[in-house]
């Protein structure tokens, strides 16, 4: 298979985009670390079903808001798998709100969760990796939202934007390293965070995508499959995945 002998860190592993890509490597063949912080159960079950396809799988707790946990998850992943060649910075949340209304700490834990996770877990990662001296790979989970802004979102379009902006400077970085390092942004995808939509929203959404539909996670993890193996050539891009939403 296509990663075989890699292994594989998932930040929010254990539910909606997180899941469907742990187990999309682990079907390529990689060892998948599943990294989760509070749903312990929805990471076992992950772990499970990796290993019941004959995959390898480790659970890890973890704050990635917090850069001493995001050097334990890493220290975790070598302890076991002896090697890190593949990071996805996936885990995310939202605190939707209009600017005028929105609290302080709205604004702090979508900027800690969304963006400082990713300079934590690449800045704990760099070290191992560029010692392995075998290059590697790094996908960071963007949205659209960060590229055209979204109506009471502002902080989780200015996370999202850095994502973005962090994606084109690091690629440029570590590209001498043979390590590359893209985008994924998503659009409305059947989650758990777009199930609190009313149906309302749903439909206005839905009449703005020529597929008439919401994406699917496995359909950005399939994305994500491929900048991590055969995407080659490719870094410091941001692929959008949204039906047409953004056009």
């Amino acid at each position: 298979m296509i990663l075989d002998g890699k292994t594989a860190i998932v930040t929010g592993g254990s539910r909606g985009i997180g899941r469907a890509t742990a187990l999309a490597l682990a079907r390529a063949g990689a060892s998948i670390v599943i990294n989760y912080n509070s749903n312990n159960q929805a990471a076992e079950e992950v772990k499970e079903l990796i290993e019941s396809a004959g995959g390898s799988a480790l659970t890890v707790k973890a704050d990635v808001s917090d850069y001493s946990q995001c050097e334990n998850l890493m220290q975790s992943a070598i302890d076991h798998f002896k090697r890190i060649d593949i990071l996805i910075n996936n885990a995310g949340i939202t605190r939707d709100n209009l600017l005028a209304r929105m609290k302080a700490d709205e604004w702090h834990d979508v900027i800690n969760t969304n963006l400082d996770s990713i300079f934590n877990c690449c800045r704990a990662l760099l070290r191992p990796l560029l010692k392995q001296k075998s290059g590697g790979r790094i996908i960071n989970i963007a949205s659209v939202a960060g590229i055209y802004g979204n109506p009471g979102q502002v902080n989780y379009a200015a996370a999202k934007g850095g994502v973005i902006a962090f994606t084109k400077s690091l690629a440029k970085e570590l590209g001498s390293r043979n390590i590359t390092v893209n985008a994924v942004a998503p659009g409305l995808i059947e989650t758990e965070m777009t199930e609190k939509l009313s149906e309302q929203v749903r439909e206005e959404v839905l009449a703005r995508i020529a597929l008439g539909r919401l994406g699917k996670p496995e359909e950005i993890a399939d994305v994500i499959l491929f900048l991590a193996s055969s995407a080659t050539y490719i870094t410091g891009q941001v692929i959008t995945v949204d039906g047409s939403l953004s056009l």
